[in-house]
């Protein structure tokens, strides 16, 4: 038993050490990508279509509706809402937006196929061919932006950071949270673990090779060299996959200084921990490193260390500092570029968030059924196929 329990030590020990290392590459990262904003924007106004699938009532989803509609954009840009019925509750809303912003380009599109097991890029699908222009962004249904979102996000096809040509830029969201815990962990998760491996990746790989669903800003010619949207129509993670392919078409994906929001349901803890399950499986079968996310759990790491050693000086000296660069990432990712103030808020949740994560990581690998919209799905190699 006691060498069991040394055992145990020394392997918390290690991962710990590893996580704190995680965590100083972690604001490495994030400080190289905030001297990417310091550029000037190139004046860059090309005309743009906005692709948004749609089904059923988002929290806030009028309003993020509305957003897109107050654009201080020099160029011109048409909204192209995708449902598959038009009994959908979401109609009435978008009418009503018609009905208000008749200065608008704003269209609403019968999708009435199902052209894969992904409802939302079957909707896309049959959105596409609608687009009158060259440019083209997708994002989801509550997905609120700032008056100057476009100006940003379409800057950054002049902005490459390698050289190249970029073929899509995406954008970093944070999460405005109901008042239920379920909801307030996962906008922490966002805002100060997820967006933090994020640009822990594009400093790391020189690039990132992914888009954010959030904003997927796409030209027609890196579009088309990438295949188009009908082969990804039964990914689950049709955001990276959409960027991973662009890439491999040769075009840059940059990320945007822009950040959105997105409202996130009134989650109970299991729908919470049912939601962050599926994104882990969907990350499990996208990224080939997966496995290598153990090291970035350096705060629970570090609270398994100080039980089983006991409460020992050195173990608590160790929680210390890693609870302090822990709290420096979630600040300066979180707080410092996301501009989240909800971290200051939820900070306490920072371990009890943390450990949920572990959990879920550990648990990610147990099956490859997740859960989707009320329906089952099996996740092969990243496909989803119904149970």
């Amino acid at each position: 038993m006691v060498k069991l329990a040394f055992a145990i030590e020394i392997v918390t020990t290690v991962l710990t050490f590893t996580g704190l290392g995680y965590y100083l590459v972690a604001l490495w990262s994030a400080h190289n990508f905030q001297r990417t904003l310091r550029r000037s924007l190139p004046a860059f106004h090309p005309p743009v279509s906005i692709l948004k699938p749609v089904k059923g009532l988002d929290p806030e989803m009028y309003a993020s509706f509305a957003s897109h509609c107050l654009q201080n954009y020099a160029g011109d840009y048409e909204i192209l809402f995708g449902v598959s019925s038009m009994d959908d509750p979401a109609v009435a809303a978008i009418k009503r937006l018609q009905a208000e912003y008749p200065e608008r380009r704003i269209h609403l599109i019968l999708c009435p196929e199902s052209r894969g097991a992904n409802g939302k890029v079957s909707n896309l699908t049959q959105i596409l061919p609608h687009a009158h222009y060259d440019y083209l962004i997708i994002n989801d249904s509550d997905i609120k932006v700032s008056s100057h979102y476009l100006t940003r996000i379409l800057a950054g096809f002049q902005m490459p950071e390698r050289g190249g040509r970029v073929g899509m830029v995406t954008a970093a969201y944070r999460g405005r949270a109901s008042n239920t815990l379920g909801s307030r962990m996962e906008a922490l998760g966002i805002s100060t673990d997820f967006i933090a491996g994020a640009l822990t990746s594009r400093w790391l790989e020189r690039g990132i090779r992914f888009g954010l669903g959030s904003t997927l800003a796409v030209s027609r010619e890196a579009l088309d060299a990438a295949g188009g949207l009908l082969p990804i129509v039964d990914y689950l993670a049709d955001d990276f996959e959409l960027g991973l392919r662009i890439s491999h078409a040769g075009f840059e994906v940059v990320l945007s200084g822009d950040v959105v929001d997105t409202f996130l349901p009134a989650y109970t803890f299991p729908q919470f921990f049912e939601h962050q399950l599926r994104w882990a499986r969907s990350i499990r079968d996208s990224r080939k490193l997966y496995a290598a996310l153990v090291v970035t759990f350096g705060l629970p790491w570090a609270a398994a260390n100080v039980i089983v050693s006991g409460l020992s000086l050195p173990s608590i000296a160790l929680l210390s500092v890693t609870l302090a660069a822990r709290v420096a990432l979630a600040l300066t990712v979180g707080v410092g570029i996301l501009n989240d103030g909800q971290v200051f808020r939820d900070m306490w949740l920072l371990l009890p968030r943390d450990v949920v994560g572990l959990w879920v990581w550990l648990w990610s690998y147990a099956s490859h059924t997740i859960t989707w919209r009320g329906e089952e799905f099996r996740l092969k190699n990243g496909k989803l196929e119904r149970c």
